[in-house]
């Protein structure tokens, strides 16, 4: 038996390392934040009040993107950002499950070593 064959399969595995990856840096996780109090923002928005470059917030808004965070339409000359709360409410889930998954073992651990 390989040891591919060993580890659990989950098919949202790749998906959960890029927006666990995406989330993993404090700048994009404040875009995140400032996305999700309000209304869908341009690069002008997301910029005003950091000290960040246009070019900067640009390279950290790719990343969301690519991990399905966050969304852009263009009006215009102007690229709108808009936050999609699925992929975070779904690695939500697969949180709860594997801590669902490590409180059972840990009881059975308490189980095993009481007895």
């Amino acid at each position: 038996m390989s040891r591919k064959n060993l580890r659990p399969s989950h098919p949202n595995r790749s998906s959960h390392a890029v927006l666990f990856a995406a989330l993993g840096d404090k700048t994009r996780l404040a875009l995140v934040a400032r996305l999700s109090a309000g209304q869908p923002a341009s690069i002008s928005q997301l910029t005003r009040g950091t000290r960040l470059t246009r070019q900067a917030v640009t390279k950290h808004l790719r990343v969301l993107q690519r991990a399905a965070i966050v969304h852009s339409a263009r009006f215009g000359r102007e690229a709108i950002f808009s936050l999609d709360p699925e992929p975070m409410r779904q690695m939500q889930e697969y949180l709860d499950r594997v801590s669902r998954q490590w409180d059972q073992a840990l009881a059975r651990l308490k189980a095993f070593v009481e007895e």
